[in-house]
């Protein structure tokens, strides 16, 4: 699989003990969504995340390989430990079969257990289960679940898994954890469950009433759809936006491939660094893009102003309408153009997600987690602000997937690295970049304002000049003035519009807040004790830092580039 790509990652969990009689029609289902999520997606790689346990986690792995699906297979264990689960050889083989065609990833055991506290039924092997269906449920985009839709306090088991998909939760596991319960507010909204009904081989084993077997339900925390219904649209549209974005990085490949590298893509996993390039060169592609459609429609405007002026002032300027026409025309069709082709929306969404990687990438350089599992920076993107960042999220939570997770603590000569090429000094690094733009956006701000002196002083000094001449001028020479006193208003007008449309004053405010908050860090950072409190310090700069990224993202989506407000 390409990592430059955001892939839409499907994790299972399922009950391994189905009905022999349920197991080919859920296969059916199975192989239906999956072609259907190619059909929808076609530039979206699928990936199918799966322990590979015996039951429905098998099933859906086979399904996945049999379309071109790639296949991740987070074992709980060790390879060899965990081969004792399957008792069936039948199971056992085709666990060997499907590791031989997955990208396996074995769970390092938790600090301070063995091998021989996980061999045989006991609360740490239950533990390791957990974590792997933890595992899947932080890495996945869209849980498939085949379940009996009934609550269950087996820790690990695919009722909890569900739970802490949808809510954040587990119990024995995960309750007492710092964050835990942040998916209870705002969040589980935006966690997506394809639950397929099943039975389960046991007394009392129907699905929970109403459900019927094979039915098919979306669920988030907050809702669930009818049987068999199709995907809510706002998923539906967070994944095609996922798709864009593969095909933009399609698109423009050689020249992503031929711009210099960012220091954040030194030690940052590859496929996360791939991805970084791609977000960061195309959100600078959509920025200058945007620039010259607003460029180009606010000269437009002035010259709209202007035109209409002659043509209302001065004889013989008749054919100034067809000039004032004509530019009118083309403003629109520049706006037009920007706004369908989501020049705007694709800028932002391009740099919010190479903000939330450059984060994620430093994060995983100096050793950062905050509960000790595999985690994301998305977790911080301030989900509650702005619900159109969902394939951002996404696409950060599989950004690195294709890694080892549970690598040991980074040297402090990497950490040192992090912090010298994070935040930088005054003219290197984050620090320097903030102090770089404050600058030239108060530069450019200066312009605006003085600009915009000179034109009211030069209207107003027309003003006394066609007072003081009233009865002397000619009635061409009033005219003349007015015409020039409407150039001076109306390319002052312009100047100031242009200026709030690219939100320079707010700007000028984030930024000096930024370069504040990474000096801040700079000098925390030097009196800190030891590696422990500076991993701390980048935590909580790392989430600062995210959600300014998000308040930036709000703010510009409110000043879109429209031909109606031109």
């Amino acid at each position: 699989m390409n990592g430059a790509i955001a892939p839409l990652v499907i994790g299972v969990t399922s009950h391994r003990n189905i009905p022999a009689a349920q197991i080919e029609p859920i296969r059916q289902r199975v192989r239906e969504l999956l072609e259907q999520l190619q059909r929808d997606f076609p530039h979206t790689p699928l990936i199918a995340l799966s322990a590979l346990a015996e039951g429905g986690d098998q099933l859906v792995a086979e399904e996945a390989l049999a379309l071109g699906v790639h296949l991740v297979a987070p074992l709980p264990f060790p390879r060899a430990i965990y081969a004792h689960d399957f008792q069936d050889d039948g199971a056992r083989m085709a666990f060997d079969a499907l590791c031989a065609q997955a990208h396996v990833i074995e769970l390092p055991l938790q600090h301070g257990h063995t091998a021989a506290h996980v061999e045989h039924g006991s609360v740490e092997r239950d533990r390791q289960y957990a974590r792997v269906g933890v595992f899947i449920a932080r890495h996945c985009h869209l849980l498939l679940a085949i379940w009996d839709g009934k609550q269950s306090d087996r820790l690990g088991g695919t009722a909890q898994v569900v739970d802490y998909y949808l809510h954040g939760v587990m119990p024995g596991l995960i309750e007492r954890r710092r964050g835990a319960r942040r998916w209870l507010f705002g969040y589980g909204d935006e966690r997506l469950a394809c639950h397929l009904v099943c039975s389960r081989d046991a007394p009392d084993g129907a699905p929970k009433a109403p459900l019927q077997p094979l039915q098919v339900i979306w669920r988030t925390a907050g809702s669930a759809t009818a049987a068999d219904a199709a995907m809510p649209l706002r998923f539906r549209d967070a994944f095609a936006q996922a798709g864009e974005f593969n095909a933009d990085a399609d698109k423009y490949r050689r020249a992503i491939d031929a711009a210099a590298a960012d220091p954040v893509e030194r030690g940052a996993p590859p496929a996360l660094a791939a991805m970084f390039r791609r977000a960061d060169w195309l959100a600078m592609h959509f920025q200058q893009r945007v620039l010259l459609a607003m460029r180009v429609s606010y000269s437009v405007a002035a010259l709209m102003g202007i035109a209409f002026a002659v043509y209302d002032n001065l004889t013989d300027a008749d054919g100034f309408i067809y000039v004032f026409l004509l530019l009118f025309a083309s403003g629109v069709a520049i706006s037009t153009i920007a706004r369908r082709r989501e020049w705007h929306r694709k800028y932002l969404d391009y740099r919010a997600l190479a903000e939330g990687l450059r984060v994620q990438g430093y994060w995983r350089r100096a050793g950062i987690s905050l509960t000790g599992d595999p985690e994301f920076a998305q977790d911080s993107l301030q989900q509650k602000q702005d619900i159109a960042l969902d394939w951002v999220r996404d696409a950060m939570r599989g950004a690195d997937l294709i890694r080892q997770p549970g690598a040991p603590g980074q040297r402090p000569a990497q950490l040192q690295a992090v912090i010298d090429e994070w935040i930088g000094s005054d003219t290197t690094g984050q620090l320097g970049y903030y102090t770089h733009k404050a600058e030239q956006r108060e530069r450019n701000y200066r312009t605006t304002e003085l600009i915009g002196r000179i034109s009211l002083y030069a209207g107003v000094g027309i003003s006394i000049v066609l007072a003081a001449l009233a009865f002397r001028l000619s009635a061409d020479a009033k005219n003349d003035l007015i015409v020039l006193m409407a150039i001076f208003s109306v390319f002052g007008a312009v100047r100031e519009a242009y200026a709030y449309r690219k939100a320079d004053k707010e700007l000028i405010k984030q930024y000096r807040f930024m370069r504040r908050l990474f000096a801040d860090a700079r000098a925390a950072l030097q009196e800190a004790r030891d590696d422990a409190e500076r991993r701390d310090i980048l935590r909580a700069l790392g989430e600062t830092a995210l959600a300014e990224h998000a308040e930036w993202a709000m703010m510009h989506r409110q000043r879109p580039l429209e031909h109606g407000r031109m």
